[in-house]
């Protein structure tokens, strides 16, 4: 517990991150105490530069680790560091992974093994929130846990359909685990850690708030935590973007949903596929790629073939693009009465999807 708690403390002090912390640990063999009490002609000795070692010492003097330690049992959070066997081994290959990680929540075998992380814009189209329902729906269906970043957006539908299909997520923050951002998703954090399906992690202190400088770190601990990074929605500029150049950086794989030319929410990503990221249009093109064998070799689609003529009359109607039921009912000719009662057992079906107010597309 001496050793954890001045891990704990270590991780709170600017200036010091993995390289210079590695540095330390290999200086004072393992003894991050001894290395905490440590004066300047030691810390140089060890490889700080002096400025950073004079910082180190001035904060020093405002962090006491006893009481690091004991805030986090207070709130049942919990700390793993890079020599423990249950640091993620995806990350340790990472050359710059954090020396502590700040869990809240549950991790299980498979979150450190087969993880992917799922990224995109906040702006979020209905194209987009369709392609992320339906890929992180099979995915996890596959055993697969979903990584993503608590951002609105792309962010938020992967955690909340994984969830709903039954499956892992874990959400990585870009500030103290006692800070939520943004605030409106609370209630989701609260339901990874509550529902025993996931967990929030962060390589931040408590405390800490989500500063703009802290996002990039955030992406480049989704993609260490990651097999890969999809990329379902981004435009041209979108952090996103550097989650999956982080992926690329770390010998990752990285995926992306092609969009229309047309749409601005989708150039970034398109242009990711230009440079060379895996084209998708179906689960199986991520499965094989990963050659993730624990999947189900075959996923099969969980849909009923079309009952009888109305439905099928009906399904040709639609495609991906939203029509409003009166469309739906002048185009098929149907009485209005039939058309609702067939696009209710259509939804049932897992068919047609009801995108609000009375607009209806066909599930892909």
């Amino acid at each position: 517990m001496q050793q954890l708690m001045h891990w704990i403390a270590f991780s709170r002090v600017m200036g010091i991150g993995a390289v210079r912390f590695r540095l330390l640990e290999d200086y004072f063999q393992g003894d991050m105490q001894a290395a905490w009490q440590a004066g300047l002609a030691e810390l140089c000795s060890a490889g700080l530069d002096e400025k950073t070692a004079e910082k180190f010492l001035h904060q020093r003097t405002s962090i006491v680790p006893e009481q690091e330690l004991e805030r986090l049992e207070k709130r049942r959070m919990r700390v793993i560091t890079w020599r423990d066997d249950e640091y993620p081994p995806l990350l340790s290959k990472f050359e710059y992974a954090p020396p502590v990680l700040y869990i809240y929540g549950h991790l299980n075998e498979d979150d450190q093994e087969y993880a992917l992380g799922i990224v995109g814009t906040r702006r979020m189209t209905s194209y987009g929130r369709q392609v992320t329902e339906k890929l992180t729906t099979e995915l996890t269906g596959g055993r697969v846990t979903i990584v993503s970043g608590l951002a609105l957006g792309v962010d938020t539908v992967a955690h909340t359909t994984a969830l709903d299909a039954g499956g892992r997520t874990i959400a990585v923050l870009a500030s103290g685990l006692d800070t939520i951002y943004p605030p409106s998703n609370r209630a989701l954090a609260r339901r990874i850690v509550e529902s025993g399906q996931g967990a929030l992690i962060s390589a931040f202190p408590l405390g800490v708030r989500p500063d703009a400088g802290n996002f990039p770190a955030r992406n480049h601990l989704i993609a260490g935590l990651s097999l890969g990074v999809l990329v379902t929605e981004a435009p041209a500029r979108s952090g996103a973007l550097i989650t999956a150049s982080s992926a690329l950086q770390q010998g990752r794989e990285v995926f992306g949903v092609p969009h229309s030319i047309f749409s601005p929410g989708g150039e970034g990503v398109n242009k990711l596929i230009q440079d060379g990221a895996h084209l998708v249009t179906r689960v199986e093109d991520i499965i094989e790629r990963l050659n993730i064998y624990m999947l189900p070799q075959h996923i099969e689609a969980k849909r009923e073939l079309p009952a009888n003529a109305e439905e099928e009359s009906l399904l040709a109607l639609l495609n991906h693009e939203s029509k409003h039921i009166d469309e739906i009912t002048r185009e098929s000719g149907l009485p209005a009465s039939s058309v609702t009662a067939t696009l209710t057992m259509l939804q049932l079906k897992g068919m047609v999807k009801d995108m609000g107010a009375m607009h209806y597309i066909k599930e892909m």
